[in-house]
């Protein structure tokens, strides 16, 4: 802090008495500072290191990552997590918020609301542990036994030995009265198992640490260890089998589960969304609507009057022959980049535009996965030959030309790549702090609303291409908050991309089973469209009204790295704010 203020009084001394040179590379230089960091980046950064070395050192080590499989915080480091929590928030009260820069002011909000999420959620830990503490009478003897590992103290081993096989007796009394239980609640049976099993992982580590190395050690402990082992993986699912949680299974072998409309509201308060499940849905509602009219005006173009869908067909037969979908990759890109380039919208480094990749997607990942991924590089979803007659078929009309003409700048520039490169090299502290998906997916889904606006698509079988991704996007908030609401199955929500979007019935099976199945938080993908429209909200802000060009919106929007849209808009408006921030943005205009 005292740097900047240096730094600040220096400016304004060459305000007075300096050359205007030498105050324009002063006010150039701060200006490249808050480029790469802010008045509270420093603290952003040691919070997270702190919160990591907390983690790793009271937790299960015996892992790459230094968690177990089944990671659950100890209550000793519960608390020390906590008390983390409480030195960064009275840090936080010591600072001058007013004298802040935008950036650091933005910075001190969401280190703050994350800090204090953290905190709901650990508190909401201890209480979910001491409801179930009753079932692990055996859990502090391997606590104790984990608390000696972690520093190489010497142990005794028929001491150890004796606690072992104490905690063993422990848990089959436990297990006894466990099973007269007629049910557990759902969250908290989960929890309890995923206890137990990671006491597993902590006691396999602390034995792992003493065993061939401590002669009485090895001579003592392994038979009772073996036996405490075995049964703490019998108990953790005997817990799972007592849970109240109804067996489902809609015939779609889709797992997953509804978090609640509760859960669910949190989640959009936690991302800076200021809307109601319901107000989303009408979103979608309308979004949706007004794809649909721009489909009959291509359909009608094409021929086929007012059947969209049998334009569509037209359209998915397009496909190329096997063996040729990364050409076609390469040609879109190309076609994409020249556009964007040609109107002059964004500042591409030439290296983002000479590192990006393409990697061909396993069969087994296209389960789940059947169009393309993106990141540092595109991974691209077409058929092998393994793959059944049918499933061939229709991955290559899931992924035809006029559909993929819409997508490869997402994954690619000024996409994912792109956002990959200049996360590394603009704040790149704000890509672990403040990760939102509303701006990973909202950056790039607003690229293809622009592309669309701005005459990308000039035929109308390549505007078809690109309605059928903006449809599915309205379609995923659509179902996505349906399924987490209790309304909809798995299986009616791969009915609604089939019915709704046109998907081919092993595309949409793969987008659903991708969303509730693979590690994607409840909002992920009604992110896209969401965040899109946030960004768009705020091009026609900025932009639209002359104050910025679209090459300085869209340059200054990618150095800023991770934010809720909301905070974006803060900063490139540079707006008043204050310490205790709240959410309360409304980006959407409904037509009623």
């Amino acid at each position: 802090m005292k740097h900047y203020l240096r730094t600040a009084i220096a400016a304004s001394i060459l305000a007075i008495t300096g050359p205007v040179t030498a105050q324009a590379q002063q006010n150039n230089h701060l200006a490249s500072l808050y480029e790469q960091a802010s008045e509270v980046s420093g603290l952003v950064v040691q919070y997270g290191q702190d919160t990591r070395a907390v983690e790793y050192f009271y937790g299960p080590m015996a892992s790459v990552q230094g968690r177990g499989a089944a990671y659950v915080h100890s209550p000793e480091q519960l608390d020390r997590l906590r008390r983390l929590n409480k030195e960064y928030l009275d840090k936080l009260k010591t600072l001058d918020f007013d004298r802040f820069s935008i950036h650091g002011q933005v910075d001190y909000i969401l280190l703050k609301r994350k800090i204090e999420r953290s905190e709901e959620t650990l508190a909401a830990e201890k209480v979910d542990y001491q409801k179930v503490v009753r079932w692990m009478p055996f859990a502090d003897s391997i606590y104790a036994f984990e608390r000696l590992r972690r520093k190489g103290t010497s142990v005794d081993g028929e001491a150890v030995a004796n606690s072992l096989h104490g905690a063993l007796q422990q848990l089959t009394e436990a297990q006894a009265l466990l099973t007269k239980e007629d049910a557990l609640d759902a969250a908290l049976a989960d929890y309890a198992s995923s206890a137990v099993l990671d006491l597993k992982a902590r006691l396999k580590n602390a034995f792992d640490f003493y065993n061939g190395y401590d002669p009485l050690f090895t001579w003592w402990v392994p038979e009772p260890y073996n036996a405490l082992d075995t049964a703490l993986e019998r108990y953790g699912k005997l817990i799972l089998s007592k849970s109240d949680a109804k067996p489902f299974d809609d015939g779609s072998n889709i797992g997953g589960r509804p978090i609640g409309r509760e859960a669910f509201v949190k989640a959009l308060r936690d991302d800076m969304i200021p809307y109601t499940p319901e107000e989303l849905l009408k979103l979608a509602d309308q979004e949706f609507a007004w794809c649909e009219a721009e489909l009959l005006k291509a359909s009608r173009e094409m021929g086929f009057g007012d059947d969209w869908k049998a334009a569509q067909e037209k359209v998915k037969n397009s496909y190329v022959p096997p063996g040729k979908q990364p050409e076609l990759i390469i040609e879109l890109y190309k076609d994409a980049n020249d556009f964007i380039k040609g109107k002059d919208l964004v500042t591409m480094p030439p290296l983002s535009e000479e590192t990006w990749g393409m990697f061909m997607m396993s069969p087994e990942q296209q389960l789940v996965s059947p169009f393309f991924l993106g990141g540092r590089n595109i991974m691209v979803s077409y058929p092998t030959n393994t793959m059944s007659h049918d499933r061939k078929l229709m991955s290559m009309r899931g992924n035809n030309p006029y559909f993929s003409r819409g997508t490869v700048q997402h994954e690619l520039v000024p996409g994912h790549h792109f956002q990959y490169f200049m996360n590394s090299r603009y704040k790149p502290y704000r890509a672990e702090a403040f990760r939102t998906p509303f701006w990973t997916e909202g950056w790039t889904l607003y690229w293809e609303l622009l592309l669309y606006d701005l005459g990308f698509a000039k035929t109308p079988e390549e505007r078809i291409g690109m309605l059928f991704w903006r449809m599915h996007r309205c379609a995923r908030i659509t179902f996505s908050i349906n399924y987490h609401l209790g309304k909809w199955t798995p299986q009616q929500c791969v009915d609604y991309l089939v019915d709704r979007v046109g998907h081919e019935p092993s595309t949409a099976h793969g987008e659903v089973k991708r969303s509730f199945e693979a590690n994607y938080g409840p909002l992920y993908q009604l992110a896209y469209l969401t965040g899109g429209l946030q960004v768009w909200s705020l091009k026609k802000e900025l932009v639209d009204t002359g104050k910025m060009t679209y090459k300085e919106f869209h340059d200054q929007i990618i150095k800023e790295n991770y934010l809720p849209i909301e905070l974006l808009r803060a900063t490139l408006t540079n707006q008043k704010l204050n310490r205790d921030f709240q959410s309360s943005w409304r980006f959407y205009a409904f037509d009623n």
